[in-house]
């Protein structure tokens, strides 16, 4: 009778320790590595996502029961048309491609002391001693001003060169050493070092420096580089989004290889597994909507973030083209959705930043957070209990391990989603997604136990 009136989180090990689940998580994990290492820009990942869509039969049509809209390049709405009309609502997921990073100035290229730099505005939560004196790869698009775009991306294959932020050496860091850590580590000097050999002289008959001899020379070497590989000018960077992410693939940790490293985990880990869940789907009862969204790392502004109307136009063509008779009001309504966001897991060596009865723990599933927000809630979503009691019932009834909790001590933790503002049109919707360690560091983990059973969790929310 014990055993039934309390309830403990149950190890996804523990439930997927057969020899034909692992097998599976293996394979998916294999998957997922290859994506993460593969997609670090938003753009990148819209990209990957719209192959698998095009090889499952998605198309731009809406006239069709398998669509996907892509806005500028960074948002997709996607969706599989169910049995019951959309009036009777839908089950959404929602998720975020974007991720913390390094992003180039729009006049970037400078340089001093024998080196070519460029000037960075950093984008998103980041610590920014997490960045110094590792190797980046630069990855984005220049805009030509006839509208050409030409994708960058330097830094990723065997006999790319790297980039870097040089850090201060011991020597010299006494005095930032005794500072605290949000001053030691200024944002205006996290440069990243380009090049460092300058071009030629010019001379004139005489020998001296010809007038139309370049003064920054390792400048104009960095820029003769990017121009003979991509046919891009210095102007040409002020229609450019270019970021600096970490380079090299996603790799296992750990002797027995259960966990995931790599950059963009959050959130790009719940893009993979709402794709992964919708496709492996059956034929559903209701209509399934996933939403990959930019900018969530910043607020979610922007046209290509959550709080723009792209979602609701998306809606009122689907509408349009599916059941024309169906008030968007009744749509939203009806509808059930999940914040596919990642939540933090309890640190070994930092357990005291969480209270442990309320917190998540690696490996045991992926993660409800009722409410995100900070100081009291503040700006959070607040689930209601109807709604997760009815989760619960979902993934009980999958057999999928789940877990329960908040981000940090009271007062001392928080964060933000986009649940919020789809809970604004008056649907139900929780955040919901596994537990990563190091969250919005440059190197991520993830449990390959917890990826799996978000895929099955994701499966059944769908399909429920």
């Amino acid at each position: 009778m014990t055993e039934k009136l309390e309830h403990t989180p149950k190890s996804c090990w523990e439930v997927y320790g057969d020899e034909a689940n692992l097998a599976a998580m293996e394979a998916l994990a294999a998957r997922y590595i290859d994506f993460i290492s593969t997609c670090k820009t938003e753009r990148e990942t819209i990209d990957y996502v719209v192959e698998r869509l095009r090889a499952a039969g998605y198309t731009t049509n809406f006239g069709h029961d398998l669509v996907y809209r892509v806005f500028k390049g960074k948002t997709i709405f996607i969706a599989r048309k169910g049995q019951r009309p959309l009036s009777q609502g839908m089950r959404l997921l929602g998720a975020h491609a974007d991720t913390p990073r390094i992003d180039l100035k729009q006049h970037p290229l400078y340089e001093t002391c024998g080196v070519g730099q460029a000037k960075t505005h950093y984008y998103g939560g980041i610590r920014k001693h997490q960045w110094f004196s590792r190797p980046l790869a630069l990855h984005g698009v220049v805009v030509r001003q006839n509208g050409e775009v030409v994708k960058v991306h330097i830094g990723e294959d065997a006999g790319d060169p790297v980039f870097a932020i040089a850090d201060l050496l011991p020597h010299l860091a006494q005095n930032q050493a005794k500072q605290v850590l949000s001053d030691a580590f200024e944002a205006e000097k996290m440069n990243i070092i380009l090049g460092h050999r300058p071009v030629d002289e010019v001379k004139d008959e005489n020998g001296e420096p010809a007038k139309d001899s370049p003064k920054e020379r390792v400048k104009r070497r960095v820029l003769e580089l990017l121009n003979a590989k991509y046919g891009i000018t210095e102007e040409d960077l002020y229609s450019a989004e270019l970021q600096a992410v970490p380079a090299g693939p996603a790799r296992v940790v750990g002797l027995d290889g259960a966990l995931i490293g790599g950059y963009g985990q959050d959130d790009r880990i719940c893009c993979f597994a709402g794709l992964e869940a919708l496709l492996a789907g059956e034929a559903p009862e209701y209509t399934q909507t996933l939403l990959l969204w930019d900018k969530e790392e910043i607020g979610s502004e922007g046209s290509t973030g959550a709080k723009s109307r792209f979602f609701e136009y998306c809606v009122e063509d689907l509408i349009q083209a599916w059941t024309p008779s169906a008030r968007f009001s009744d749509v939203m309504l009806n509808t059930r959705a999940v914040s596919a966001d990642v939540h933090g897991a309890m640190d070994p060596d930092y357990q005291d930043l969480h209270e442990k009865l309320n917190s998540a723990t690696i490996g045991f599933g992926p993660c409800f957070c009722k409410f995100t927000g900070h100081r009291g809630k503040y700006e959070a979503n607040d689930a209601h209990p109807e709604y997760v009691g009815w989760l619960r019932g979902v993934l009980n009834d999958a057999g999928v391990p789940w877990q329960m909790a908040e981000l940090g001590r009271v007062d001392l933790g928080g964060g933000g989603t986009v649940a919020m503002y789809l809970a604004a049109y008056g649907m139900d919707i929780i955040d919901f997604g596994p537990a990563i360690l190091a969250m919005h560091s440059p190197f991520e983990l993830a449990s390959k136990a917890d990826l799996y059973a978000t895929v099955k969790a994701y499966s059944a929310f769908m399909q429920a």
